[in-house]
């Protein structure tokens, strides 16, 4: 799926008020990671070679729910996701050829 088709359908669904734009998105953002990181907790609590397929469902929906909020945080910064995959990728391929994969810091 095109990422910026995604963004534009994502955000129509979008209902929080205009003075919370950016926080709404970014508070949920970081509460759905949270419920992915506890989902994947609990495959390794009960051993991730027995993950039941409706495990994976379930993580790959929380997944899409982080998706939303990313689509929605970067319309409300004024990005389409695009521009920011493509950015994305552009680093990491910089970080590769320079061998910086590893490390920390934002500027690698």
């Amino acid at each position: 799926m095109d990422m910026n088709k995604y963004q534009n359908s994502a955000v129509e669904t979008a209902i929080y008020p205009e003075e919370y734009k950016i926080m709404y998105p970014a508070l949920g953002l970081v509460g759905e990671a949270g419920e992915v990181a506890n989902k994947v907790k609990k495959v390794f609590r009960d051993g991730v070679d027995n993950m039941p397929k409706d495990w994976r469902e379930n993580i790959a929906s929380e997944i899409g729910d982080v998706m939303w909020y990313c689509a929605a945080l970067a319309a409300d910064l004024g990005f389409d996701l695009d521009s920011i995959a493509n950015e994305n990728l552009e680093k990491l391929s910089a970080r590769k050829s320079e061998n910086k994969i590893k490390g920390s810091g934002d500027k690698r």
